[in-house]
């Protein structure tokens, strides 16, 4: 075993305050809430990773890393090749990104939690480890991926970067609990993992790439792995968000409206849950009507809403504006995502999503095949909408994420519609009935009804799993 000096608790730093509670935290102190968003997020995210594993990315991935070589105990969805722990957990969690569709959390900083889970459940299945013990280790990684996206003072995306940066600290905290780490161990695996996983906000910025969805699940690949390095003494520094040249340095170099970069750390740490009446993050997390970003949600409601309100026809529409927040306006509106040329720009594109859902009525994975997104048809219908920041929304937001769309017909008459909640949001949350829906839409063509199905049922009954090996083993063709 590699010799290093054992955390020490007298210095009180911050990864030593998560790893005592996400060690001391056990099934039986969770709330029956938390139990029941943790299957209804894993339902949501299995959908979501069978729909992922037949885009182009995720077969790409699945071919390196069959000629990489593969042995070991994991499954990986769909394709049933068998890998290591990490790769596993790589695989999996990028078929669950891979279409934008999976849960969003967004307060200072936009999320997705469920970028995280399939690393536990890789590790689960090579340990043989229960339903209980992946639940535990999703509400886990919930509970400490949210804290992290809040306690930063604006949001570290408004210092350019990724949030994949926040999910180095989370992903191995989920990780080691499923490993049974001690404390010490735990503080070590988050200094190995946030040592290595910090990333520029450049993957969502303008043009998009494969490295939109990836940046995320490869966190999470560090973190499974710097969780069994950890395991067996592997070292990594324990001052990695609050000591010297940790996070907090690192981020108070930079500055933003004249100020600098802040984080909050007692807000990190109030109120951890650890009895099943407290209240546990996971209940405070959303999930995607649309298989877009998540800004886009409340401006594509709206103007389906106004659409079908006044029977609005495609051809009589000469503007579309939309009023968003200004970092909405920022993201989604920018020159390039007018003309997008691929998948990845194209769920991120405002003005897209909006012209395909006027036209087709509906914003599916369909509309982001290829032959869509470069039909030139569209080109006319996205120059009409002209996106708006408005002072008033920003002011409202994270409480609310609220959006005015103004429909003007070529007659001059104009129809406008306010959402400030999207559908999915927890205060307009999906039910298990409209998860199965996306679900069975998103797996049926894959796995087949029948599989799809048993999967489903295995997934609501995840508590009674002896082995949560099972879901991935059945989520194979």
């Amino acid at each position: 075993m590699a010799a290093h000096a054992p955390a020490d608790p007298n210095k009180k730093y911050l990864s030593h305050a998560l790893a005592q509670w996400a060690c001391a935290l056990e099934f039986e102190h969770l709330s029956p809430r938390a139990v029941h968003a943790a299957k209804m997020f894993w339902f949501d995210s299995m959908g979501c990773a069978l729909g992922g594993s037949q885009q182009e990315d995720a077969r790409i991935l699945l071919d390196h890393y069959k000629d990489m070589g593969g042995s070991g105990p994991c499954t990986t969805f769909v394709s049933g090749f068998k890998t290591n722990p990490v790769d596993a957990a790589f695989l999996n969690n990028h078929m669950v990104r891979a279409m934008d569709y999976n849960d969003i959390y967004w307060k200072a900083d936009p999320c997705h939690p469920s970028d995280i889970i399939c690393g536990p459940l890789a590790l689960a299945e090579a340990l043989n480890k229960s339903g209980k013990d992946l639940i535990l280790a999703t509400i886990i990684a919930y509970e400490i991926e949210q804290r992290l996206c809040e306690f930063g003072q604006p949001g570290i995306r408004e210092y350019g970067w990724h949030h994949a940066t926040l999910t180095a600290f989370a992903a191995p905290i989920a990780a080691g609990r499923i490993l049974g780490l001690s404390v010490d161990q735990m503080v070590q695996a988050i200094g190995i993992s946030a040592s290595r996983t910090f990333t520029p906000g450049a993957v969502t910025a303008g043009k998009l790439t494969n490295m939109k969805n990836t940046v995320d699940p490869w966190a999470t690949r560090m973190g499974v792995e710097s969780a069994l390095l950890a395991k067996r003494g592997f070292s990594g520094p324990e001052h990695m968000i609050d000591g010297k040249e940790g996070l907090y340095a690192v981020f108070g170099h930079v500055h933003y409206k004249g100020s600098p970069a802040k984080f909050d750390s007692a807000m990190l740490l109030d109120k951890l849950p650890t009895g099943p009446d407290h209240h546990y993050r996971i209940n405070d997390c959303g999930m995607k009507s649309f298989p877009i970003e998540a800004l886009s949600h409340a401006p594509l409601t709206a103007m389906m809403k106004c659409v079908k309100e006044n029977n609005i026809r495609p051809a009589d529409v000469a503007e579309i504006k939309v009023e968003v927040t200004a970092r909405a306006a920022d993201i989604l509106g920018d020159p390039h995502k007018y003309r997008p040329d691929s998948k990845e720009t194209a769920d991120h594109s405002l003005p897209y999503c909006m012209a395909v859902g006027l036209v087709d009525g509906m914003v599916t994975p369909l509309q982001f095949k290829e032959e869509r997104v470069l039909d030139k048809s569209l080109i006319p219908v996205m120059d009409m909408v002209k996106v708006v920041a408005n002072d008033e929304f920003e002011a409202l937001f994270p409480k609310f994420q609220p959006s005015r769309v103004t429909i003007t017909t070529k007659s001059g008459t104009s129809f406008a519609k306010r959402v400030d909640v999207p559908k999915g949001d927890p205060r307009d949350p999906m039910t298990a009935d409209e998860i199965g829906v996306k679900f069975h839409a998103l797996g049926d063509s894959v796995l087949g009804k029948d599989k799809c199905s048993r999967l489903a049922d295995m997934i609501l009954k995840l508590e009674s799993l002896a082995s949560a090996g099972d879901l991935a083993k059945a989520a194979v063709r």
